[in-house]
């Protein structure tokens, strides 16, 4: 494990005293983040840059400085991408994406929540092909991540539609939950980064599996040490 975390941590959205007094309940309802957590790698934005030769390294930090917002977090991301000269097909990434595996133990794990009706969502700040594709693939009940635009031959225009801020996932948390009539306390969220940590303190059962950064830690109720998905599955139980 990470003894600091890879990026500026931001809390801003609860007080730690908060998070100390939160009561767990019966898990109805269990939130994923999506890269390192369902699949096994870092960033699956990182994975297309290391397709394409290309880093979003200077985009990272004017981001999280708030000179530049996500939208055009994500417009410089796929500008960087191209294929002969020209914008990347839409195919070309999904091509791409396709190929990052899945995290050991994840079938399990989801076959176990299943079993028990608890409902299940992805919420992930990379790109919505990949999450939508996971979900049917492993039967995850709702997906929330974000869209890239293409154009009439199917190149990706660098514009985006944007569900899911990169350090405000608790506000999808929040959102779906009261779709649902659930309450906070009935949610867990899974995370294994510093950008987790919001929707992991405002969940009744915050979890950091396979943590990166040190803070998530610090953030979470349970961690879970290791690549394996099902390691999840005792975790629940008692909340069942």
């Amino acid at each position: 494990m990470k003894s600091t975390c890879n990026y500026p941590c931001y809390r801003t959205h609860t007080e730690p005293s908060l998070f100390l007094r939160k009561k767990k309940g019966t898990v109805k309802l269990v939130f994923f983040d999506m890269d390192g957590v369902l699949l096994d790698t870092v960033s699956s934005w990182r994975y297309i840059h290391e397709h394409f030769g290309t880093t979003n390294k200077r985009s990272i930090l004017p981001y999280l400085r708030g000179d530049i917002d996500y939208y055009e977090f994500i417009r410089r991301d796929v500008s960087l991408w191209k294929t002969n000269g020209k914008s990347v097909k839409k195919t070309t990434i999904q091509k791409i994406l396709y190929s990052i595996p899945f995290m050991k133990g994840v079938n399990e794990c989801i076959r176990f929540l299943k079993e028990h009706e608890i409902q299940t969502a992805i919420v992930s700040a990379g790109l919505d092909i990949l999450a939508e594709k996971i979900a049917m693939d492993i039967g995850i009940d709702f997906s929330f991540a974000n869209e890239v635009k293409i154009d009439t031959d199917g190149r990706l225009t660098g514009e985006s539609v944007l569900h899911v801020d990169l350090i405000h996932k608790d506000k999808n948390v929040k959102a779906l939950a009261q779709q649902l009539h659930l309450p906070l306390n009935a949610c867990a969220a899974v995370g294994n980064s510093c950008f987790d940590i919001p929707m992991i303190e405002i969940c009744g059962l915050g979890i950091a599996f396979n943590p990166e950064d040190a803070c998530v830690v610090k953030s979470a109720d349970v961690v879970i040490e290791g690549k394996d998905l099902s390691r999840l599955i005792p975790i629940i139980k008692p909340y069942i």
